[in-house]
């Protein structure tokens, strides 16, 4: 797991008010928990871009007034307007400790399917995970080198690694879909057969 840096400062006054002023000067409120106590802080809204706005999943070093904390991103809050970032909730990482992570998706091999004329269709971009931080991994890879016309592979076919799949088994990952023009083109054959 990549690791990113975000530096952060100790909120000593919880209100409204206050919070309602750090966001007007484009800091983020957030909190970590899971540790010995809750740490609530305010950091820079521009050091979210990297963590909020990809597919990756970072481990964070939570630099708060000079004490470190290995967190990762738990919960998100945008305004429902304007996209703005509201709130960020870490959660603390212990090594002996479980963790339940969205990890995204990555597709391996190449599907028959779709060299045949279909279109691949991601069903789920992100699987929901549980393990012990050193075994959480950066992507779930998916083989679709099996993946035929009109064929779904399921989360119960992933290949498991040192971590447990919390996603339904029975939920499609992805499917290769019949094109229009290939679905006509198989109807007149089957036509002409009769």
């Amino acid at each position: 797991m990549k690791t990113l840096e975000i530096i952060g400062f100790k909120r000593a006054n919880l209100g409204k008010a206050q919070t309602k002023e750090l966001r007007n000067e484009s800091y983020v409120p957030g909190v970590l928990y899971g540790g010995a106590e809750q740490v609530h802080f305010y950091a820079p809204a521009i050091l979210f871009r990297d963590l909020v706005y990809s597919p990756e999943v970072y481990e964070v070093d939570l630099n708060i007034e000079g004490t470190h904390y290995r967190a990762v991103l738990q919960d998100i809050q945008f305004h429902p307007v304007n996209e703005m970032l509201l709130h960020v909730d870490f959660l603390e990482l212990n090594d002996e400790k479980t963790v339940k992570l969205d990890i995204p998706v990555k597709f391996v091999g190449n599907s028959p399917g779709v060299m045949a004329g279909g279109k691949l269709v991601t069903k789920l971009r992100k699987l929901k995970v549980k393990a012990l931080p050193a075994n959480l991994p950066d992507a779930i890879e998916v083989d679709i080198s099996d993946l035929e016309l009109g064929k779904s592979i399921k989360v119960s076919k992933i290949k498991k690694g040192d971590y447990e799949i919390l996603t339904s088994g029975n939920a499609p990952v992805a499917t290769v879909t019949i094109p229009r023009a290939l679905k006509s083109a198989q109807m007149e054959e089957a036509r002409g057969k009769k």
